[in-house]
């Protein structure tokens, strides 16, 4: 193998390196033998590799004549750019910059994923590649074998520059067989990441809207815009979906619409989101969220979400090590049969602001907290709940402080106090101003005990004990908070059980529990608390299915398995002394390369009240992997209280190098005055080669055999 630099020759070949040296580099020469003749002629024979900016080219033999200036190749021929593009082709004019010339039966591959074959390609030197009498395909192509899909053209011209194919007279055939042809055609080629076009077509049907096609077309509004237009053509229905994205220079936004007509409807149906977010300055950031529909049944009927309410809002807020500022407002309109907004209620503004010290000027650390929140109603007048609006605005500050004492004892203290002013409108039943005070005091004293095995487990053992007492002082308000307290792990040992300010507990609280923990070494744990709440008073105001009404509180059991990266489980229940279930909650998660599944079950006892009825009910989501081109999926929800589905669904993907198919099957089984159950059908199909941003795969198969 000889080396030799084309540098070298520059008397004899000064063509080669028309640029200055420092702007391009020397082109450089690698061949088996290189001879120069007597018409002042240069022959490369075997092997030969030439270099020149970047670009590589291979083949048998190179001939560059000096007095054309022209390189004369012989085949098989390697040609591969600084930008990913690679040539291959039997015999090639090109010019000794190895930018412009002809190539003849060559091929043209982008990104290691899209091929173009034809029988001539002519290279511009100016960012043109012009492919004539062509086939397009990313699928494998095994001799004369008709690949999964191509595209077969008189004529294709590769833009560089702006990263397009341009199709002349184009015919899409599939294993062979034309399917559809089109005079003009553009698409993006692979390495572009965001180009004007038509995404994946999608097919649906469903029994509320009947059989369907999605055409979703991407418009590029510049680089920081774009526009999605998604008509959807149905036999009973037709929908427009928008949506536009913007990013800015502070943040971004993106907003999505649809305006639908159905058969039989008396008039449009619409349904409007909008999002974004503003890094403003002083670290605040701005965000709003905007939610409306035509009537209760457009989300579900046109399967866009789940949602039985919506809620708009406009939040400011400022996060810092110190503590930290939030102003918002939301509107909340129900979308449930047996609900009414206007008892939300539907029209709520908060602001809060805290401040942390740490440490102290005590020690531990010290929370200064300020905060009001005002909500309205709209209501019938006859229905105090439906009209009455409340403000309300207080102040408060708590200590927190942790010391180790005797033989690992770790003791916690906590201070509180908080005082609240309201103001009550349309509502009789209480005072229209009522001023409101609140002291807290809690101590809690753990004792963890480890023991180690010779193999690396530990065992601990961690006795907890917590005392609290609550005083309050001022009249009665509304509970404008939620009613259903949370009972588990993270509460049994709380100063403050209850969610908000409006209701308080008061009276002396205990809480007793013991937690049992083991830890691998290889970092898989079990940990198992149990423990119950004991009163001196019964707690009022909310309900009972919470099992911290009474003066001794319901059981409760706590468990967490964690075995690394694989699998997880958490359950949590309570029970009275009659082994009565009042709650339960378990959720379970697996993850492996070639399969996914998570689960989760809820149970609520029934409530006093008749709207309260009992809850329960499991979901579960699953993705298994068959392979690198078979996927399932399934997820469903089941209540088993009613003994009846809720929500089921199936999809199968299939994937090889050069397509993509996904096909579902869901049924919601929702049923109310303006929703009928629904079973509905899903196939899309994504070519490779034309998406942006994809890699390439493997080949499904090989051409051998």
């Amino acid at each position: 193998m000889i080396r030799r630099l084309l540098a070298a020759l520059m008397g004899l070949m000064p063509a080669m390196t028309p640029l200055p040296l420092a702007a391009q580099g020397l082109a450089q020469l690698v061949a088996d033998s290189v001879t120069v003749t007597a018409q002042e002629v240069l022959v490369a024979r075997g092997n030969v590799e030439a270099f020149y900016d970047g670009t590589r080219l291979s083949a048998s033999a190179i001939t560059y004549d000096r007095a054309a200036d022209r390189l004369s190749v012989t085949g098989p021929i390697l040609i591969t750019t600084p930008d990913g593009e690679v040539f291959t082709a039997e015999a090639a004019e090109i010019d000794p910059r190895l930018e412009a010339g002809l190539l003849r039966g060559a091929r043209l591959v982008l990104d290691r994923q899209l091929q173009v074959s034809a029988a001539r390609i002519d290279r511009t030197g100016t960012g043109l590649t012009a492919l004539t009498r062509t086939a397009a395909t990313s699928c494998r192509v095994c001799g004369t074998e008709a690949p999964l899909w191509e595209i077969r053209a008189a004529r294709v011209v590769h833009d560089e520059i702006g990263q397009q194919l341009y199709f002349d007279d184009a015919t899409f055939r599939v294993a062979g067989v034309p399917v559809f042809w089109l005079p003009r055609m553009r698409l993006p080629d692979p390495t572009l990441d965001r180009a004007s076009g038509l995404l994946v077509p999608q097919l649906f049907s469903s029994d509320t809207l009947g059989f369907g096609l999605k055409l979703p077309y991407f418009i590029r509004l510049g680089g920081r815009r774009d526009l999605t237009v998604t008509p959807w053509i149905a036999t009973g229905a037709r929908n427009l979906e928008l949506r536009y994205r913007q990013a800015f220079r502070s943040g971004w936004t993106q907003i999505e619409t649809h305006l639908a007509e159905d058969d039989g409807a008396v008039s449009p149906r619409y349904a409007l989101f909008a999002e974004g977010a503003f890094a403003l300055p002083r670290d605040i950031r701005l965000e709003f969220d905007l939610e409306a529909v035509s009537d209760e049944a457009f989300l579900l009927d046109y399967d866009l979400s789940d949602q039985d309410r919506l809620d708009s809002s406009l939040r400011a807020y400022r996060l810092r090590d110190d503590g930290y500022a939030l102003a918002e407002i939301a509107y909340y309109e129900s979308l449930r049969e047996d609900e009414s907004s206007a008892s939300l209620p539907p029209l709520v503004a908060r602001v809060e602001r805290e401040a942390v010290l740490r440490p102290a000027p005590l020690g531990g650390r010290l929370r200064l907290r300020a905060d009001a929140d005002a909500l309205w109603r709209d209501g019938d007048p006859g229905d105090p709940e439906a009209t009455r609006d409340v403000t309300r605005g207080g102040v408060s500050g708590d200590w927190y402080g942790d010391v180790i004492i005797g033989p690992g004892l770790q003791f916690t203290t906590e201070l509180r106090g908080r005082l609240d002013a309201y103001a009550i409108d349309d509502d009789p039943e209480f005072d229209d101003t009522v001023l409101r005070a609140a002291q807290s005091a809690g101590v809690t004293l753990r004792w963890p005990l480890l023991r180690r095995s010779d193999d690396g487990t530990a065992q601990i053992i961690e006795p907890v004990a917590s005392l609290a007492g609550v005083a309050t002082q001022g009249g009665d308000v509304p509970n404008e908070d939620s009613r259903l307290a949370e009972f588990d792990a993270a509460s049994l040992f709380a100063l403050d059980r209850l969610p908000g300010e409006d209701l308080q507990e008061t009276g002396l609280n205990a809480g007793l529990g013991l937690r049992w923990s083991l830890l691998g070494a290889d970092g898989r744990s079990l940990s198992v608390l149990g423990g119950r709440l004991l009163r001196d008073e019964a707690l009022q105001g909310i309900d009972d299915i919470t099992g911290l009404t009474s003066t001794r509180s319901d059981w409760l059991i706590s468990t967490r398995l964690d075995l690394g990266q694989d699998l997880g489980l958490e359950a949590s229940t309570t029970f009275d002394d009659d082994f009565g279930i009042s709650t339960a909650e378990a959720r379970l998660g697996f993850d492996r390369e070639s399969f996914d599944f998570t689960a989760a079950y809820l149970w609520l006892e029934e409530g006093p009240a008749e709207d309260q009825p009992r809850i329960s009910e499991i979901a579960f989501d699953t993705v298994l992997n068959l392979g690198p081109r078979w996927s399932l999926s399934a997820e469903a929800r089941y209540d088993i209280a009613a003994d009846a589905p809720v929500r089921a669904e199936i999809g199968a993907g299939w994937r090889n190098e050069c397509v993509t198919v996904d096909l579902s099957a869901s049924r919601r089984y929702t049923d109310t005055d303006d929703v009928d159950p629904s079973t509905s059908f899903g196939l899309s199909v994504n070519l490779a080669g034309f998406s942006t941003g994809q890699t390439a795969m493997p080949a499904a198969r090989s051409c051998e055999g």
